[in-house]
Parts: structure tokens; sequence; C-alpha cells
């Protein structure tokens, strides 16, 4: 798709006939016939060039360019002017357009000149990608630790980010590990840093709507399809689509997603068309897809599409010592967010929160962390505000004469000893899931989703 064209134009006839040639032509293309409506639409359209008349009724066109750059002056505006108003088009360029149009149109014209805007704007936005860049602004600065296992992860991420055509990646990890984190650091690293970053939660969306959300709809699709919306592929263009916990799509959606992700295509719900994206997908899940595709629970052939390149984020538990520079990085987060002089954590309590396991990941040590700020007095946060229990097998951690336990009993795996812990938990909180939440420092959400994962 050569981009998208929104043409402000009051006169039906000419906008119809300009929208259609430049269908034909490989661009997108939506009409607004006044300024009011062009103004609402720039959020969702986000388009390449804008093609307005300068007499409008109501807003005219010289004020909408002036709203237009307020919202973002990269944006390219073409006038369009008939003869007698040829005044007020050179007035717009020098206030900041991109170009004038005179009426009637030349289709040729405006399509040589759309290509010329959509050309401009591109490069200005590689151009401040590349200042960016050179003036060391890059993202992975934001994904704390040092952990040689987290540091093969950025790696990894950064030859990702800095391909041209970055295939399907599928970020796999625990709940709580960062996977959305990592996905925007490779958008933001990457040449399309200033296109979208769409995040789509797959959990939350009801299988109901999401295809709709997705792909979008035209206007009758359904009793409250009132007007056509486009879906989020669309929204998504030029930049990158992140499809959160990709594991919850319903099995009746898959073979529709597999078909966008590989077709490059997307056909709105009650459309006849299939329209051209250029999106950069990313996945994440905390299931292994590989073994739900042989249950048959996941399609393999969509697993495979999105698994081109596999990015695992270890749990926080196997980060050694990133998780006291974890635990400072979430203390100066909040002791400014909550005003509170908070400046160090007392040594003894590094002991403990590198014995205790973690189930929650980085999202549980911030947890942990802010409510620990919100209770500390004084510079020093002390051990009791965190409010952990380390479990019996890892206690021995905690003892400066003991030497240091492994983090779960030899020959249990991972999920059989993270679900006896919550068995535990729950059996002395006499199944009180909120009292049990509590003395495993986690999230009442986060307990639920465990709870629900291992059938409990």
């Amino acid at each position: 798709m050569n981009g998208t064209v929104l043409i402000v134009d009051d006169e039906r006839t000419l906008a119809r006939a300009v929208k259609a040639f430049l269908l034909e032509s490989g661009y997108e293309a939506e009409i607004a016939p006044d300024a009011e409506q062009a103004l609402g639409l720039l959020e969702t359209l986000r388009p390449d060039v804008v093609f307005s008349d300068v007499r409008l009724p109501g807003m005219d066109g010289i004020e909408l360019l002036r709203r237009i750059r307020e919202f973002d002056p990269s944006i390219p505006v073409v006038i369009m002017t008939a003869y007698g108003t040829i005044e007020g088009a050179v007035e717009a360029v020098k206030l900041g357009a991109f170009d004038y149009l005179k009426k009637p149109v030349d289709l040729e014209e405006l399509k040589l000149l759309a290509d010329r805007a959509r050309e401009h704007f591109q490069l200005r936005q590689e151009l401040s990608y590349y200042r960016r860049r050179a003036a060391g602004d890059v993202p992975f600065a934001g994904v704390v630790g040092e952990s040689p296992s987290m540091r093969a992860v950025l790696d990894q991420a950064r030859q990702i980010a800095a391909l041209d055509e970055t295939p399907p990646v599928l970020i796999i990890g625990e709940t709580g590990t960062g996977k959305g984190l990592v996905a925007r650091t490779i958008h933001g690293g990457s040449r399309r840093a200033s296109k979208p970053f769409i995040e789509v939660n797959c959990t939350a969306l009801p299988a109901t709507l999401m295809e709709a959300e997705l792909f979008g709809h035209e206007r009758g699709a359904f009793t409250d399809a009132k007007e056509s919306r486009m879906g989020l592929f669309e929204a998504a263009e030029g930049g990158f689509l992140l499809l959160d916990e990709v594991g919850d799509v319903e099995l009746s959606l898959q073979g529709k997603l597999l078909k966008a992700v590989e077709d490059r295509t997307v056909r709105r719900v009650g459309g006849i068309r299939d329209r051209k994206i250029d999106v950069r997908i990313l996945a994440a899940t905390n299931r292994d897809l590989e073994r739900e595709s042989q249950r048959e629970r996941f399609r393999r052939d969509l697993y495979f599409r999105l698994a081109v390149i596999l990015l695992r984020l270890p749990p926080l538990r196997e980060r050694g010592q990133d998780v006291l520079t974890l635990a400072q990085h979430f203390l100066q987060r909040f002791s400014a967010k909550y005003a509170k002089p908070v400046e160090r954590i007392d040594p003894r309590s590094h002991e403990l929160l590198l014995a205790y396991p973690w189930p929650g990941n980085v999202r549980e040590l911030s947890h942990v962390i802010e409510r620990a700020v919100l209770w500390s007095r004084g510079p020093t946060l002390q051990i009791e505000p965190l409010s952990l229990e380390v479990p019996p097998d890892n206690s021995a951690a905690l003892d400066d004469s003991a030497q240091p336990a492994s983090s779960r009993p030899a020959g249990m795996d991972l999920e059989q000893w993270e679900r006896s812990l919550i068995e535990q938990a729950l059996r002395e909180a006499d199944g009180n899931q909120t009292r049990a939440a509590q003395h495993l420092g986690i999230s009442r959400d986060t307990l639920r989703y465990r709870l629900k994962k291992y059938g409990l």
C-alpha cells in the first residue's frame, strides 16, 4: 500500500472521484466533508497526506492547516483551490502547506503530488529517527538488567530492530517478565519508531468483538455498525502491531489471523475486498504454543508463522543480581512518584530479595517495592515493609552460615513447584484468595490467573 490520504472537500462528486482514483493507484483514502470531521479522523487515520479545499463550510482550509500542524507538523497538507482563490493557496504555502493544487483537479497531477508528499513525509520521519539515534536516544536503556541472560535478549532485540524487513517475532516468557516492554524497545529502536505501535491484549478482547477490532468492519456489517471503521491492523500501518497473549485467540479466528500475517492483507467484517497492509508483527505469550499446537489448541501453521524469530525472556529468579538492580530502579521511581525520602535498601533486605522466587517476576517486584516505599519511614527501606516470606526450601539462603539453596526442590519442574506454593498459600489462608495473594506477595489478579492456569 502506498499510504493513506485524507480528502477534505464538501464537493462530494469531486471527493468521491479523487478517492476512487487514489484507491486504484494503491492508496487508502477517506473523505471528510468539513474541517471538524477531518480533525476527528486524524488520530485514528494517521494520514500520510491531506488534500483540503481552501473553502470549507465552517472552519476554512487555512485554519484546518494550522490545526493539523499543531497536531503533527510532519503531515503534508496540499491545498486545493479554484482560480479565484489562488492568493489563499499561496498564503497557505507560506503557513506551511506542502503545495497547492488548482481546480478543476487533474487526477494525474494529484497523484504525483501525493507521491511527492508521501516521500517527503517518510524522509522527515527517517531523518528524525537518525537524529535521535545520533543523540543516543535509543530505547534499550529502558530495559534494566545486566545478567548474561538479559544481555543476550537485548543483543537479539537490537539485531531485530536493525532489520529493514522484520519477520514476525514471537516473544515468550512467564507473566510479568517484561514481554511488552521488550516489544516496545524493538519498535523504538527500529526505523519505524515514528510510526504507530499498537498493542492488542488478546485476553481482554471478547471473542465476539476481536475480529472487528483486529480487522475493522464496514457500515451495516452488524447491528451496531453505524459507520465503517478500520481495524487495529490498519491503524498500525507502517509501524508495529503487538498481539499480546496471542495464545488466547480463539481457534475460529486463527485462520484469518494467519492470512493477515502471511499475505499482509486484511478484509474488514462485511467487506468484499482485501486491503494491503505494511505492518510488522510481534506476538507475545506465556504459553508453550508448540505444545498447545500439538494438542490442537493452537493452529500449528500459525505458530510456525509467528515464531520465525523466537525471543525467550528469562524469569526474574534466573537473573541473579538483576533483582537488586531492578529493586533500586523501582525504589527511585516510586520515591519520586510519592515524594517519599527513601534512598536506599537495607542490606539485610538484599538476601531476602535474592532468595524469594518471584512467581510474578518483574511486575511483582515492582508492586512489592511500590508498597514498601509507601509504608517506609526514613531514607532506608527496611526488611519489614517488603512483606515477603521465602518458601522453606529457600530459607537457607537467608542464613549467613548456610550454602545457597536452589530455587526449587530437586526433581520438581517449575510448574509443579509454583503450583505447590499456591496450594500451600491457599491452605494457610483457609481458601481466602486475597490473603493467599498477600502471603505470596503478588496481586489478587495474578493469583486468579495462576489458579485458572493450574485448574485450582
